[in-house]
């Protein structure tokens, strides 16, 4: 079966409508909490705990997350299963010191009550707590498929000699000013007739780097992250589930491209595709979706339904903790969404939220964006309660003109408090076409406005995915997700820079960002014909490299004597150099601006 149309930012609600029904002998279970937004805290102690108090929709491999005072001053912690019954386990500090994990020795029983209880110690005195929640009965018809490519076609993807296993899509700039930022482009292509994985172009859109990932591995999100002190490379891969979401990990990587870390959910769970952030205090931010068993009687659905829970969790790196987990379901209900519940099922669980950004700030906030609701909210962090809905059919402050935004993704707070965000517009359709906005949101006079909107000259309409990303000094890069064009404009709505992918790819988002790759490997080298007759054409390129300026070739009778016979300056990924007489050992080495030697190539000979 081919999957286009399904893609990440969605289940597409005609692919949701046309699936049957799947047909259940008992009523699943209550999964929404009948007090809703309820604080994290435990009152007295200062810790907030996950599982929320008086949950639905806990992991049975939940371990239980408190944060807000040191291990130390935790004590006597039990834990007990209604059916279960006690658990042992061990208490596990974060490495920031402000908290620990109770983990379990073994998983609890879906559907069963869990009592948690013990004290905290606060200004020397022990503060006794107990609080219960409900594991859920996880859904376990869901099912993985890749995202189907186009069929193959040649002309969509690159080809280079020197380095025949890359394939990456081909990319096509149609407008470039000098105004634009000269930064790289980052993207992750998938889709096409090619490979997917994670994708670096120069400024002029010519690849410097491109990581093929196997078949039915998909990538998506590459940013550039600072870890240590350091940037990285990191991005999510796994497997998109035709549902509208993926199970896989994050993954990191140093500037020579050497994976330095996995991130994995915590919990049981599996990191989705949608975000992820690595944080100044050792802890990275994550999504996962997670399909649960749920009584949808209520939501105009079946009662023998599932629902798609939508969860952030912020992981302790170090240690691999899960600090904090927000579910949806304990904070919105499935009344405020835009999508349809009649024909959930266990197979295509109700995507009622559809969680796909996070943007925690040091003010103690955080931005969420929920597809399927239309809306954005901004969270107390520590407890986990929402503050102020902006948009959907509940909002909290009052939308302006053209504030309104329709499936939106990637909603940021900017450093002068308005928040930049990528308004798809549908599916189904709402607006005639998508476009990247910056929204000016009073929260003391409770009002939205439209400080700047930026469209595509030819109109782009996202059913899904896209980005947007306000770059330093002003100007504006979007991503625009499944029609795979990436665009820059000045502040003032200039148009600077247009580049697209041919064909069937697509890109969940894109970025532009400053950076110096360091491949540990070394550069690549191929020839036009036989070493021993002339002229011959020698290909050379370094995956990965952004210092090399130009080319020199190495040739002699033996692979001990070498001699430089030509040279040129690079030219894009591979660049090609022509040598003036036979020889039967050739090497190439890329050399600096200033002629330094940066990498030799293998000798080859023929």
């Amino acid at each position: 079966m081919r999957i286009r149309s399904v893609v990440i930012g969605a289940i597409l609600l005609t692919a949701l409508a046309s699936a049957p029904a799947m047909a259940s002998t008992a009523s699943s279970p209550q999964c929404v909490p009948s007090r809703l937004n309820r604080s994290a805290l435990l009152p007295g102690t200062g810790l907030a705990v996950a599982p929320l108090p008086d949950s639905y929709d806990a992991s049975p491999y939940t371990q239980i997350s408190m944060l807000g005072a040191p291990a130390s001053a935790i004590r006597g912690v039990r834990v007990s299963g209604s059916q279960s019954g006690s658990h042992a386990g061990r208490l596990r500090g974060y490495s920031q010191g402000d908290g620990a994990s109770f983990v379990p020795t073994r998983p609890f029983s879906s559907g069963e009550t869990v009592t948690v209880r013990g004290s905290a110690t606060v200004a020397a005195h022990a503060h006794p707590f107990a609080y219960h929640f409900v594991v859920a009965h996880e859904d376990n018809q869901i099912y993985s498929a890749s995202v189907a490519g186009s069929q193959r076609d040649y002309k969509e993807m690159q080809h280079f000699h020197s380095a025949p296993s890359l394939q990456p899509p081909v990319t096509v700039v149609t407008a470039r000013a000098p105004q634009a930022t000269p930064a790289d482009i980052f993207a992750t292509p998938y889709a096409g007739p090619g490979p997917s994985g994670p994708m670096i172009l120069d400024a002029a859109g010519n690849l410097v780097w491109f990581h093929p990932l196997a078949s039915n591995v998909e990538a998506t999100n590459l940013q550039v992250q600072q870890l240590g002190g350091a940037p990285v490379l990191t991005w999510w891969q796994g497997a998109i589930l035709v549902q509208g979401f993926g199970q896989g990990e994050e993954i990191i990587d140093n500037a020579a491209y050497q994976q330095i870390g996995r991130v994995h959910a915590g919990n049981g769970l599996k990191a989705d595709l949608h975000d992820f952030h690595i944080t100044g205090q050792g802890t990275a931010l994550l999504t996962v979706f997670n399909p649960i068993a749920c009584n949808l009687g209520g939501y105009g659905g079946s009662t023998g339904a599932s629902v798609t829970d939508g969860i952030v969790q912020e992981v302790d790196l170090e240690t691999g903790l899960v600090r904090r987990e927000w579910h949806s379901l304990d904070h919105i209900p499935p009344s405020y969404s835009y999508s349809y519940a009649g024909n959930a099922s266990g197979q295509w669980p109700y995507d009622y939220f559809h969680v796909n950004s996070i943007d925690q700030l040091a003010n103690g906030t955080t931005l969420l964006s929920s597809r399927n609701t239309s809306a954005l909210y901004e969270l107390n962090t520590l407890t986990g309660q929402v503050l102020v809905r902006i948009g959907g059919k509940h909002s909290t402050v009052r939308l302006a003109g053209g504030a309104a935004t329709a499936y939106q993704h990637d909603a940021t707070v900017l450093a002068n408090g308005t928040i930049s965000v990528f308004d798809n517009g549908g599916v189904p359709k709402v607006h005639s076409q998508s476009r990247a906005l910056i929204l000016a949101v009073d929260t003391q006079h409770r009002t939205d406005t439209v400080v700047a909107q930026y469209l595509h000259s030819a109109p782009l309409s996202s059913g899904s995915q896209g980005s947007m990303q306000v770059l330093e000094g002003g100007n504006v890069f979007v991503g625009w997700g499944p029609e795979a064009f990436f665009t820059e404009y000045s502040a003032q709505g200039q148009l600077l820079f247009d580049a697209h992918m041919h064909g069937a790819y697509q890109s969940y988002r894109a970025f532009r960002f400053a950076w110096a790759g360091e491949p540990h490997g070394a550069p690549a080298i191929a020839t036009s014909a036989g070493l021993g007759k002339a002229p011959v054409t020698v290909y050379a390129s370094w995956n990965g490299d952004t210092q090399a300026a130009s080319w020199q070739v190495l040739a002699g009778p033996s692979a001990q004597q070498l001699t430089p016979v030509a040279g040129a300056p690079r030219t894009g990924f591979e660049t090609a150099i022509a040598t003036p007489t036979a020889q039967h050992y050739v090497a190439v080495q890329a050399l600096s601006a200033s002629g330094v030697v940066l990498g030799t190539s293998p000798t080859i000979h023929g």
